[in-house]
């Protein structure tokens, strides 16, 4: 039961991050990108970290913790940089 809930999870991110791609590529605006593109971490995060229930591993917790810094730093560049038109003043 455990694993047909793992896989189904899976397949649900999946989507999700499909979803997300879309959005990046056919966003009307440059915000509507930035937040698919947050947005699209964050599946990568859930994807990594599922991956590494299924795989009984914690190397993938820690690149999971890794993107996920990695993400947010990059997000507040990017609004920044689409608010001021610069990132570093």
């Amino acid at each position: 039961m455990m694993t047909t809930a793992l896989y189904l999870t899976i397949a649900m991110v999946m989507v999700a991050a499909l979803l997300n791609v879309y959005r990046l590529i056919k966003g009307p605006d440059a915000p509507d990108r930035v937040l698919a593109l947050d947005t699209l971490y964050i599946n990568a995060i859930a994807m990594i970290i599922l991956l590494g229930i299924a795989f009984n591993s914690r190397m993938y917790l820690e690149s999971g913790l890794l993107i996920a810094v990695m993400g947010f730093v990059s997000t507040v560049a990017m609004a920044k940089y689409l608010k001021r038109g610069s990132v570093i003043e």
